[in-house]
């Protein structure tokens, strides 16, 4: 047992090995015809080209961010050189992430097709591993990187046992050295959420700008079917699908399970220092136990998410979409029951029976291990509560996107009020379940319950982003199908996985923000505890200034990426036009279209417009704090997080209302006793608000969940240093209230 900590990359490990089983196995299955090697081919092979040239710009990013954060190591004491190496490392890794995800997709996506012209049963068989192949690629790399560095790095710095270090010369007790090991994972978590901004934010300019000049010009002014191989900007969009849902969507991801974990470890870091400082005699994890609980956390998550993926799957020909969305429902429940099982065994192992913690302005109170357990159940409440919310709002055949079906039948302009109103509404009952979560948790076990929830919510990643990625998967199988002129019955099957797939991906979505919300309060109180600071006065000018900039930047950075995507559209709008007008026999099938040239606009409108905006998340929180200090940084930090988590929701529940709106269409809707079908007025109406959801629900609407926890990175990595420079002035190091609380502790019963 003493040794445990350093056996926990294991669980990475044994993830990694199943996702390379899964991954050949999918590489094994027949990709069809030569025709639809060949669309494949091209969808491939513009993923990669944007991929490779996305790199290339956050390479220039990586160095710049790592030569500041090393000029930043040598001139504060409490930051160790050694975060380069984890932030390098965390970008690393995230790329790897993405870099899976798009390889796995781009090749189940014509094995999808194929599977579907011989049974649904097969094409959800091959999608759904394909995602799976993705979400252990995310869930097993984010482990494995957290577990081997926490593992260095605890025996680099304290020798493998709790206990006092020295670090620059300065010998630092057993809390402040750990302080020290998790600021340099910070670095970890920092490089991942940074290459997971760059890689929505430009995946999702890219995906909607094509599917934007796709719709708009083919489905809406030249009538033409989805995915019409006539369509210049077809490959870009199933390009797009890629890009943005599965490597940005990966990268999202990833940041998320890493950021959310390390929040934990560092709050549980203050666990034991409320305790006293030292819990190694009830602790036979050296000492760790507050610590490694969300990293025990992670890793059975991830073995149990393996586990339910067995239990995703239909049975006969007659399944429709429901079907489907029951038998990924089943693997979700599987997974999420038997983390729950577990984890009340883990918290058991680990935690002392009672514990001191320190609530902020109420002083130290006792908590029992189980009131960790019970916020355990309410992370994964929480989780399926956001799920359920997401795909009521969402979902085909639900009411709020029958009602925007119904408002398309008098235009355009009620479908987009239905759809706005729809998203608006949606907020209200994800946000007070966030709000009802918190206060419940930090009643049961102060900041670091709330945090241990998010980890409980997050545990299960590997389900819940193999259900997310098998949606763009079945979304270029039908383009695949479409392209390729086969048969309509194999387009109908993959219709049905689609439709499906696009309540995944709002759900999904959901899920992200839902970790965004309980993770960034986490990072908010290490925040806090790290710079020394007793709390936040909003009645200071500054404070409450810094307050309203922070409201004001989630909707200034949806400004710029919905911004971004129009600009990007109109140039793909106007390119395709041009083609449909200058190349000859477009429309008649017999002249062939210049698909390269809508990949490369699609490629260039990324990787400028998404410059701003994340320059914009990275360099205003810097500003606030030097300028302002670690109190107006703070309120900064909580007016994004708070506006924030409003926008996502909004933003992703208004994009994924229309866009199943605009699908509800084929297979017919009555309006007022009329059916209408695909071509219809009421049907254009649908695309038109379909094409304004899209940029909300694909490009801004999940940038927020990055933001929101960016900023608060950003905000923990500055910490020690703010601590240093205005802690003169606030009278509070970390050393004088450490000592204030160890007056104050009262005595420990050992388990």
């Amino acid at each position: 047992m003493e040794n445990l900590v350093y056996f926990l990359p294991a669980f990475g490990i044994v993830g990694l090995l199943y996702m390379i089983y899964l991954y050949k196995w999918v590489s094994k299955q027949d990709p069809g015809d030569a025709k639809m090697q060949g669309i494949a081919g091209h969808i491939a092979e513009g993923a990669m080209a944007f991929l490779k040239a996305e790199y290339r710009v956050l390479a220039i990013y990586v160095a710049v961010a790592a030569c500041l954060l090393a000029f930043l190591s040598f001139k504060v004491d409490t930051t160790h050189w050694t975060i380069v190496i984890a932030f390098i490392l965390g970008a690393l890794f995230s790329i790897i992430a993405g870099f899976i995800g798009m390889r796995v997709a781009t090749k189940a996506n014509v094995r999808t097709t194929q599977a579907a012209r011989t049974s649904l049963v097969n094409a959800l068989h091959v999608s759904f591993r394909g995602g799976t192949v993705m979400g252990l690629g995310v869930a097993s790399l984010a482990v494995l990187g957290l577990s081997i560095l926490f593992a260095l790095f605890f025996y680099s710095f304290m020798g493998g046992i709790w206990g006092g270090s020295t670090v620059k010369g300065i010998q630092y007790d057993a809390v402040h050295s750990m302080t020290i090991i998790l600021e340099i994972l910070a670095g970890f978590s920092l490089g991942a959420e940074s290459i997971a901004l760059f890689a929505r934010v430009g995946g999702g300019i890219y995906t909607k700008a094509a599917d934007v000049g796709a719709d708009l010009v083919g489905k809406v002014e030249k009538g033409i079917p989805e995915d019409d191989p006539r369509n210049p900007a077809t490959i870009a969009d199933n390009v797009g699908d890629n890009v943005g849902d599965v490597a940005g969507m990966g990268a999202d991801l990833f940041g998320s399970y890493v950021a959310t974990v390390l929040a934990a470890m560092v709050l549980g870091n203050y666990v034991i220092r409320d305790m006293g400082g030292d819990i190694t005699a009830m602790d036979s994890f050296k000492g760790l136990g507050p610590i490694l609980l969300p990293l025990f956390l992670a890793c059975i998550g991830l073995i149990f998410s393996i586990f339910g993926s067995f239990f995703v799957k239909i049975k006969g020909e007659q399944a429709g979409a429901n079907d489907v969305q029951y038998a990924l429902n089943m693997g979700n429940w599987v997974s999420l029951a038997l983390t729950a099982i577990a984890a009340y065994f883990c918290i058991d192992m680990l935690l002392p029976e009672k514990m001191q913690m320190m609530f902020f302005g109420q002083g130290i109170h006792e908590v029992s291990s189980m009131n960790v357990f019970y916020v355990v159940l309410i992370g994964l409440f929480v989780g399926a509560s956001i799920s359920y919310l997401t795909e009521y709002y969402t979902a085909l055949g639900k009411g709020p996107v029958n009602a925007i079906v119904n408002k398309s039948g008098t235009g355009a302009a009620t479908n987009i009020i239905g759809g706005l109103s729809n998203g608006m509404l949606s907020t209200a009952g994800p946000v007070l379940i966030f709000a009802a979560a918190i206060w419940i948790s930090y009643s049961l076990a102060g900041f670091y319950g709330v945090s241990i929830a998010a980890s409980a919510m997050m545990a299960t990643t590997a389900m819940q982003l193999a259900i997310d990625a098998f949606g763009p998967i079945a979304d270029n199988a039908g383009g695949i199908a479409e392209m390729s002129e086969l048969p309509k019955e194999v387009r109908q099957k993959t219709d049905i996985l689609d439709s499906v797939g696009n309540t995944t991906a709002a759900i999904g979505k959901g899920f992200a923000i839902a970790s965004a919300a309980l993770t960034a309060l986490g990072l908010f109180a290490a925040y806090v505890t790290f710079t020394g600071i007793d709390g936040i006065n909003i009645f200071k000018a500054d404070v409450l200034a810094a307050l309203f900039v922070g409201g004001m930047i989630p909707v200034v950075f949806s400004a710029l990426a919905m911004s971004s995507v129009g600009t990007a559209a109109m140039d793909m709008v106007n390119e395709v036009r041009r083609q449909f007008r200058e190349i000859p026999g477009i429309m008649e099938g017999t002249g062939k279209p210049d698909y390269g040239r809508c990949v490369e606009i699609s490629t260039k409108a990324a990787l400028q417009q998404m410059i701003l905006p994340g320059a914009i998340t990275l360099i205003s929180p810097i500003i606030i704090g030097f300028g302002m200090g670690p109190e107006a940084l703070g309120a900064y930090m909580a007016g994004v997080c708070v506006s924030g988590v409003v926008w996502a929701i909004f933003q992703n529940n208004a994009g994924g209302s229309w866009d199943n709106a605009k699908k509800s269409f084929e297979s017919g809707v009555t309006i007022d006793g009329v059916v209408y079908h695909k071509g219809s007025e009421p049907h254009k109406a649908a695309v038109i608000g379909d094409t304004v959801g899209d940029p909300f629900k694909d490009t801004s609407g999940p940038s927020m969940n990055i933001l929101i926890k960016l900023t608060c990175l950003v905000g923990l990595v500055l910490a020690p240093i703010l601590g240093e420079i205005y802690g003169a002035e606030q009278k509070h190091s970390t050393k004088e209230k450490t000592e204030q609380i160890l007056q104050n502790i009262p005595p420990v019963q050992q388990k």
